[in-house]
Parts: C-alpha cells; sequence; structure tokens
C-alpha cells in the first residue's frame, strides 16, 4: 500500500469522526458553528476544502451542515430528493473527487423521506405523478423488490430509506469513479439520518 493511498485512509477515517462528533454536538445542543464574519468569507474566497461530500434528499428539514455542525469549506454538499444518483449528481461527485480530493463520500438518507414513499406508492399501488416525478421514483423503484411487503407501513418505509441509501451507495461503489477512489483510499459510506432525535445512524 503506497503512502498516498495510506494517508488518504486514515483522512477519511477522520473525516467521517468529525462528522460523528458534529452529530453529536448537534444532538446534545452543544454546536458550535460560529456567527458569520465577512473577513472569514473573504479568506475562503480563494477556494475550498471540505473534509467531506455528502450526497443527501432535498428534504428541508435534512440540511447536512446543521445535523454534523459544519461550518462554511468542511462539506461538499450534493442535494436531491431521495438522494438517488442521476448524471448530473454523478458529475457534481466526480468534480468533488478530482478537484477537491475529499477522502469521505456519504449517502446520507432520511427517515420518512417523502421520496422513497412516493416511489412504494408507485411501485407497490400503481399511484401516478408527473412524468418527471416518476423519472426520479424509475432510480428508487429498484431498491425496493426485496422488502417485506407484510411489514406495516412505517416498518416498510423504514426498511426501503434504508434499501434506497445501499443501492445508491453500491451504484456509486460499482462506478468506475468509484472504483477508482477506494484504489486511492477514500471511504464511500452509507447513513440515515433519524428525524425524531437528530441522529445520524452510520450503515455497515
Amino acid at each position: 500500500m503506497s503512502d498516498e493511498v495510506l494517508t488518504r485512509q486514515r483522512a477519511a477515517d477522520r473525516s467521517i469522526e468529525r462528522l460523528k462528533e458534529g452529530n453529536q454536538r448537534f444532538v446534545g445542543g452543544r454546536a458550535k458553528v460560529p456567527v458569520f464574519r465577512a473577513d472569514e468569507a473573504a479568506a475562503m474566497a480563494a477556494g475550498q476544502q471540505p473534509f467531506a461530500t455528502i450526497l443527501g434528499c432535498s428534504d428541508s428539514r435534512v440540511p447536512p451542515e446543521f445535523i454534523f455542525d459544519a461550518w462554511l469549506d468542511q462539506l461538499f454538499v450534493v442535494r436531491v430528493a431521495g438522494n438517488v444518483l442521476g448524471p448530473s449528481v454523478i458529475a457534481t461527485l466526480q468534480y468533488a473527487s478530482h478537484h477537491l480530493h475529499t477522502p469521505l463520500f456519504v449517502v446520507l438518507g432520511h427517515e420518512g423521506c417523502g421520496a422513497v414513499k412516493a416511489a412504494l406508492a408507485y411501485r407497490f399501488h400503481q399511484h401516478r405523478e408527473a412524468d418527471r416525478i416518476e423519472a426520479l421514483l424509475d432510480l428508487i423503484v429498484p431498491a425496493l423488490d426485496r422488502l417485506d411487503r407484510l411489514a406495516s407501513d412505517d416498518e416498510q418505509l423504514g426498511a426501503a430509506v434504508e434499501a434506497n441509501v445501499r443501492r445508491t451507495l453500491r451504484l456509486l461503489i460499482e462506478s468506475p469513479e468509484g472504483t477508482t477512489q477506494l484504489e486511492k483510499g477514500a471511504r464511500l459510506v452509507g447513513a440515515v439520518y433519524e428525524l425524531h432525535t437528530g441522529r445520524v445512524r452510520f450503515l455497515d
């Protein structure tokens, strides 16, 4: 293993610890994000150096900067309904790896996800949506095939949210870009945000 790969692996390990520590502060009411200062913003104008890239959902209740208690320049965030992979999302993640060299990539879902709930209704109850929404749901539907159809609605939605995160993560890992990043020592992980507690649960 090269020194460069080992260094990036260590940076990825530290990055995930920073996210966990930030979420603990957020949950415990000890967030320490500073008040905005113009002089700090001016210093950041020259470039960005985020320690992690987050692919999350557009849901207004799940802003990664808040739930990880992160300040400007610390997270590179991509948000799209259902935290799905599409061409523009993949291109943005590729930018993060090629130009920002973030050592950690997180696919962040959340409980009660409206996009996943709509995908369940679309897949199992023939519920119709506008054509562009259905195009997005088509990206989620493959994650739903192994769900327990006898489970309660809440249990099914919870399982679907996690399954969708795992599928998006798997697609990212199996992509040429994901494979390259893993070879370089980066980490790609999945996580689920709990709306009721504020906690982020990182998946195995």
